[in-house]
């Protein structure tokens, strides 16, 4: 069976330091990609790694002038081996813990945290 979701994107107002809270938290490096744009806005763009057709979703940290980054969006889940992990990373990244690692039952755990944009994002694994 397929993922439903096969892309996400996460807004930025500052990408450099997006890119930078992303890949110390998770302890990977984002591609950043050229994008054209329209000639009256300015896109910057950066993919998480992932495979086309590997399981999961892929996505991307995006700038882009007409759309603004914050809380109550569209709220994406990364998976982790082991939330506390991430956590450890995410205050000293520039964000902070919303929500610490929480039981959800037979489904894992999860936690919710602050980019350095205001985007909430979840964390969410198995252990």
């Amino acid at each position: 069976m397929k993922n439903v979701v096969n892309w996400f994107e996460i807004y930025t107002t500052d990408f450099n330091r997006a890119q930078k809270f992303y890949t110390a938290v998770f302890q990977t490096e984002l591609t950043v990609t050229p994008i054209q744009s329209d000639r009256h806005s300015h896109m910057d763009y950066a993919l998480f790694p992932g495979k086309e057709e590997g399981s999961g979703s892929m996505g991307a940290l995006v700038k882009l002038d007409k759309v603004n980054p914050g809380p109550g969006g569209i709220l994406v889940y990364f998976d982790t081996k082991e939330i506390n992990s991430e956590l450890g990373r995410v205050t000293a990244a520039g964000g902070k813990v919303l929500q610490p690692k929480v039981n959800i039952g037979e489904a894992g755990f999860i936690a919710l945290i602050e980019d350095t944009e205001g985007n909430i994002i979840g964390l969410r694994s198995k252990a």
